[in-house]
């Protein structure tokens, strides 16, 4: 019998994050997936945020990410809402979707780039990970668990084989057989209108906008009201045809289109994907040794770009405790605060796209939107102040992205858990790639550090030490912080204990 660290359900995104961050850290995993290949055929979240893009700085791949992305991120930061593509302009968001530096704030812009094109970097990566292994082609189909492990059976392509596992992480999606197998179930509400996404090629369309280049056109009009953007500078596109089933929609697809762009467009259509949204959150992420994890555990709207990202959040909170856990640095209670850290943000995420989903273009249609005259533009202002009312939300939500809070958890110290503030060091790098890959005290220079320094050392806990100066010192929270590997603050306070052993066991998890 095979046996592992950690098997990862679910080779999509979210699973390989929960890979990498694994077996960056030293843990043996076993990612087993379905598909031997990567479908380009539905790109899905078209949004890698700014936390994410942070994590994959931390990783060493954010530029490997901006170097294959078929959008620069000087391509465009707008989102333009239109009757159409050749149509009238009635409002425009800029600097959306964290695409825009903000001073200080963060060391990574958000990136415009198709899921697949993250899954085919990540698989890339786990590739060039001694400790992990991709078993593609092979899927899940049971487990059982007991006090020592997880007995878990896998389905490949030279029949059924059986892998003993410490933990197991469910990343295996909406129709999630690691869920199926712990009994829990999703909780929450599915939306009544159907929608159907698209991809199509339209060499010539680019040059038709009248709008100049935008992440997203939102149409709206009677006869098409959509969401649609360019995947690339080549003439591939996606849209979303809201309230449109897939029989109808394949069958009109010609016409949607045409709508959309204000006038008869070449067009090839090269995949459909009906979808309805979902609003939903599982009853339990966790029993046992076994986590669930992305869509398996919560599935939102899509608007505002969250699922993914939130998944990825998902994996890098398991990965690191996971780690701690098996190489003896981490307690017990470790594992335990993953519930009571990420439901929130879980919660907060599908809470905010329900929000943005409220109005899409079906809603925002009017009459005399495209009239000459004192009637149209009337009617374009009222439209213009109704969407900027109701979808700035949507496309400016760093807030949400960044201001995750973890001070309800029972791991880390009263007062503290935020992410760590950013700041930019002296010598031009960030404060984060000042960070270790373990805890890392930041101090305030002149703050002493020996005592905390022994007894994470007796500990054996990785601790890496800094002192900051400058605009990075003004920015921390307090004279000492310290701050777990995910870059959020554990504890705060004027200078380390003189007996650090109580706080290292509670954010510890001891």
């Amino acid at each position: 019998m095979e046996r592992v660290e950690v098997l990862v359900a679910g080779g999509g995104p979210v699973g390989l994050a929960a890979a990498v961050e694994l077996g960056r850290r030293g843990i043996e995993c076993l990612v087993v997936e379905p598909r031997e290949a990567v479908s380009h055929a539905r790109p899905r979240c078209k949004t890698v945020n700014v936390r994410t893009m942070e994590h994959l700085r931390r990783w060493g791949i954010a530029d490997r990410l901006r170097e294959r992305a078929p959008l620069s991120p000087a391509f465009s930061t707008d989102v333009v809402f239109c009757t159409s593509l050749t149509g009238h302009e009635l409002s425009r968001f800029t600097g959306v979707l964290g695409l825009a530096p903000q001073g200080d704030r963060f060391p990574e812009v958000g990136q415009q780039a198709p899921q697949y094109v993250l899954e085919e970097l990540l698989r890339e990566v786990v590739g060039e990970l001694d400790t992990v292994t991709p078993a593609l082609g092979a899927r899940v189909v049971d487990l059982a668990q007991d006090p020592e492990g997880v007995t878990v059976t896998v389905a490949g392509p030279h029949g059924p084989s059986t892998v003993r596992a410490d933990h197991v992480l469910g990343c295996d999606g909406p129709r999630s057989t690691v869920r199926e197998c712990l009994g829990a179930r999703y909780v929450g509400e599915l939306a009544l209108r159907p929608n159907l996404g698209m991809v199509f090629r339209a060499p010539d369309l680019e040059a038709r906008v009248r709008h100049g280049p935008a992440v997203q056109y939102w149409t709206v009009n009677p006869e098409a009201p959509a969401l649609l953007g360019p995947l690339d500078r080549d003439g591939t596109w996606w849209i979303i045809a809201f309230g449109v089933e897939r029989g109808a929609g394949e069958r009109d697809a010609a016409r949607i289109l045409d709508a959309a762009v204000g006038g008869p467009v070449d067009a090839t259509v090269l995949s459909t994907d009906p979808w309805t949204a979902r609003m939903q959150l599982v009853d339990t992420a966790r029993v046992g040794r076994v986590f669930l994890a992305g869509d398996a555990a919560h599935l939102n709207p899509p608007f505002g770009g969250h699922g993914l990202n939130t998944g990825i959040g998902d994996a890098v909170d398991l990965g690191w405790k996971l780690a701690a856990v098996l190489r003896g640095w981490g307690g017990p209670r470790l594992l335990d605060s993953y519930e009571a850290e990420r439901r929130p943000v879980q919660d907060r995420v599908v809470r905010a796209a329900t929000a943005n989903m409220r109005t899409l273009s079906t809603d925002l249609v009017s009459d005399d939107l495209d009239a000459d005259g004192p009637v149209g533009r009337e009617a374009r202002r009222a439209a213009d102040h109704r969407i900027q009312e109701t979808k700035h939300a949507e496309f400016h939500a760093l807030d949400l992205v960044l201001d995750v809070d973890h001070r309800c958890s029972p791991v880390v110290a009263d007062g503290a858990g935020e992410r760590l503030p950013h700041a930019w060091l002296p010598d031009g790098r960030s404060l984060y790639d000042a960070l270790g890959p373990g805890l890392t005290l930041l101090t305030r220079p002149g703050v002493g550090t020996t005592a905390f320094t022994r007894e994470c050392a007796r500990r054996g806990v990785p601790l890496a030490v800094a002192a900051v100066s400058g605009e990075a010192a003004r920015r921390l929270p307090a004279d000492a912080v310290l701050v777990r590997p995910d870059q959020h603050v554990a504890w705060r306070g004027p200078t380390p204990p003189d007996d650090p052993a109580p706080l290292l066991d509670r954010v510890l998890g001891r």
